[in-house]
């Protein structure tokens, strides 16, 4: 059965690029019917960045969501955008503090002439910080989330704060229906990234911990033919893989010594995926080749 509890919840966006689209699209899953105004733009684009450099991502993030275009800089561009908010529950935006006021969009203001309008502020730092400049390569630079320079293999702070976003639109929904008053909530990237990166300063995944490389059971190690991500990491499934390579003894602590990691590197090293995901199935190791 698919939950909707947002359903029949009106919001308008004012978010371009990814974190703010992203979330509208979680929101729009949830049953919300969801509005985007857009800067304008030449016939035929968009008005978000995100349909130039990627057109597919655009075309995904704003399915089902209407897009509408207004110059906010001008009257006109005003009265189009003060017609929408009179048809809307929820305003999200991505803009820093400093040009939602230009905009005649500070939170004082907006709640004065729209009692019942909850806001939710994607910003990229918290609090004092939301005017930095920054992005999510920076937010994740900050939480040590940033390996040598090796770029991230995905844009965590940007899905991590659509995420938070569209758990505090509906944060801002009950308490709305809760009081019959809207509120404002501010979501910050760089919140995202350093929520994401608990583990890493828990030492969860540092080379040193469980999931970060010290257990022989919970690694990627080469096989024969491309690579193996193996999870074998409470007892029972530790204690199966090791059975499997024909070792004894008590897997939860074999598993932190070197004579487990070099037992498990040498046998899945002569095996083929195709016999990997054999024998994972037959014996329950949860396992997952790859290329």
């Amino acid at each position: 059965m698919s939950v909707r509890p947002l359903r029949a919840t009106r919001i308008l966006s004012l978010a371009l690029n990814l974190p703010g689209p992203a979330a509208l699209m979680r929101l729009r899953a949830m049953g919300a019917q969801c509005t985007k105004l857009e800067p304008p733009a030449p016939a035929g684009r968009s008005g978000d960045p995100m349909q130039s450099y990627n057109p597919n991502a655009y075309a995904t993030l704003h399915a089902g969501v209407k897009v509408i275009h207004a110059n906010l800089k001008t009257e006109a561009g005003q009265g189009t955008l003060r017609r929408a908010l009179e048809r809307t529950d929820i305003l999200l935006t991505s803009f820093r503090p400093s040009a939602l006021k230009k905009l005649g969009l500070g939170w004082r203001a907006l709640h004065a002439a729209y009692p019942a309008l909850a806001m939710v502020c994607i910003v990229g730092a918290p609090g004092g910080r939301a005017e930095e400049p920054g992005h999510d390569l920076t937010y994740l630079a900050e939480a040590g989330l940033v390996d040598g320079l090796h770029m991230p293999p995905t844009l965590y702070a940007d899905m991590g704060g659509a995420l938070m976003a569209s758990e505090a639109v509906l944060q801002a929904r009950l308490e709305q229906l809760r009081t019959g008053h809207g509120l404002r909530l501010e979501v910050a990237l760089a919140d995202a990234a350093h929520y994401l990166a608990l583990p890493r300063t828990w030492s969860l995944s540092t080379p040193d911990g469980a999931v970060g490389g010290a257990h022989a059971g919970y690694r990627v190690y080469p096989c024969r033919d491309g690579r193996v991500a193996i999870a074998a990491l409470e007892s029972h499934f530790a204690q199966a893989l090791m059975e499997l390579l024909g070792a004894q003894g008590d897997a939860a602590v074999d598993m932190f010594t070197p004579p487990a990691h070099q037992a498990v590197a040498q046998f899945v090293a002569g095996k083929t995926r195709r016999s990997l995901d054999a024998l994972a199935r037959r014996h329950d190791i949860p396992l997952l080749t790859m290329r």
